[in-house]
């Protein structure tokens, strides 16, 4: 475990900053009002994977929101690459990658990407060349001409990823990409996406419910406490990028996995707990 306002790299100057970062949204005062997060403090580092993971309602959404602008903190900051966000999406050095697909349904699979290459000022002769070495990355190249409807859901969400890697962002922000997806898919592209972190030294901050994709994913697993949520530890993974199936079958990842849980039932009780009790969940109001 490590010190949970410090990445491993303390030398080298961090991609993501996040200092006293809290977040209620309505009036404190209100009986509605509601405290997502409480006082969160990380350093990502360049070219790091860090999973978010923690019971529902925990806030893991909402910091990645906040770290790519678009939400604005109650308290706090965040910076990126040493600029603060100020609320604002930053297009330039972010991506994100939702667990719904967020393709224009209008438009073929290549046509969505030089969409995206055009609104990031990517130079008009790169585009289709980034977006087909993007889409070969994920085993998708053969349906560039498809229009979403035509795709499965997992199809789609490896156009989503490959999106996500093809635009020059060193950033990619990923909610819940493969929660949609059934348990064997959801290994393949975990697979696809440890191969494409070590190809492009992308950092990435990943959100997920599941204990063994973040154990096989993860450089670092941020555990968070049910709402308000904060981080209650940070747990090293230290496997190197890309990782075999293989990985899985090792003690240590079962042994990750296990921690975790023991990490996460209690926090998983109290959100229960408050569930029942509304009142309680609402962080003081």
């Amino acid at each position: 475990m490590t010190d949970v306002s410090q990445s491993p790299s303390a030398a080298a100057a961090p991609a993501i900053t996040i200092r006293g970062v809290t977040q209620r949204f309505g009036d404190a005062g209100s009986s509605q009002s509601v405290l997502a997060l409480d006082n969160v403090s990380l350093e990502v580092a360049r070219g790091e994977f860090v999973c978010l993971l923690g019971p529902s309602g925990c806030g893991k959404s909402t910091l990645l929101n906040i770290v790519g602008g678009l939400i604005r903190p109650s308290q706090g900051e965040v910076t990126v690459s040493g600029r603060r966000v100020d609320g604002a999406p930053r297009p330039d050095e972010i991506a994100f990658v939702f667990q719904e697909s967020t393709l224009f349904p209008w438009y073929t699979v290549i046509e969505n990407f030089r969409i995206a290459l055009k609104f990031q000022r990517v130079p008009k002769a790169e585009w289709d060349d980034r977006a087909m070495a993007a889409l070969r990355a994920v085993g998708m190249a053969g349906f560039s001409g498809h229009y979403p409807n035509q795709l499965s859901v997992g199809m789609r969400q490896r156009v989503n990823m490959a999106r996500g890697i093809c635009v020059k962002t060193g950033i990619l922000l990923m909610d819940e990409p493969f929660a949609a997806l059934d348990e064997q898919t959801r290994m393949v592209l975990g697979e696809d996406l440890s191969i494409l972190l070590a190809e492009t030294g992308k950092t990435i901050v990943f959100v997920t419910h599941s204990l063994a994709e973040a154990v096989f994913l993860s450089d670092r697993i941020v555990v968070m406490t049910a709402r308000p949520g904060s981080i209650k530890t940070i747990i090293d993974v230290g496997e190197p990028h890309p990782r075999s199936p293989d990985f899985m079958l090792e003690p240590r990842f079962g042994e990750l996995r296990n921690e975790l849980y023991a990490l996460l039932r209690d926090e998983i009780r109290k959100t229960m707990a408050s569930q029942r009790d509304p009142a309680a969940a609402r962080g003081g109001a």
